[in-house]
């Protein structure tokens, strides 16, 4: 048993020596592992929590939210660390704390109306320049002709 033990530490040994310092290559895979792990994993949770928050500082009386519960609502109420939401016809009202929104319908709905409205210029943008290449085609035919 013992034998076997000193066999597997000459060959760990000699394999060091193969790589010139196995500790510094070691260190330096150890260290390109962690900066992988934080373009991986750490900076989009990062951006994910920025973006929550911004979310969250943003929302203003009369947007609709969805609460991390579920529960939808509007906003009558705005103080620092919590909100007043009405969540039915009833009028219910229900305090939440700011950590608790999830979603802002609103700012949602808004944010789908605007890109709609883009896409419709564009489209609109893109008729008109075939429409004007078109008419230019049929004027300069009709300057031949004359």
């Amino acid at each position: 048993m013992t034998d076997i033990i000193f066999r597997l530490q000459e060959n760990a040994a000699g394999a060091g020596g193969l790589f010139g310092g196995g500790n510094y290559s070691m260190i330096i895979i150890m260290v390109v592992l962690l900066v992988v792990m934080y373009f991986i994993m750490i900076r989009p949770q990062k951006k994910k929590q920025q973006e929550e928050q911004k979310l969250r500082d943003s929302v203003q009386i009369g947007d609709e939210i969805t609460t991390i519960g579920g529960i939808n609502g509007r906003i009558v109420t705005v103080k620092d660390d919590s909100i007043v939401i009405e969540t039915s016809s009833d009028r219910t009202k229900i305090k939440f704390m700011r950590w608790a929104i999830q979603t802002n319908n609103t700012a949602n709905e808004r944010a789908a109306e605007e890109k709609a409205a883009l896409d419709a210029a564009k489209a609109q943008e893109k008729e008109e320049k075939k429409s004007g290449k078109r008419r230019t085609k049929k004027s300069d035919i009709d300057d031949t002709k004359k």
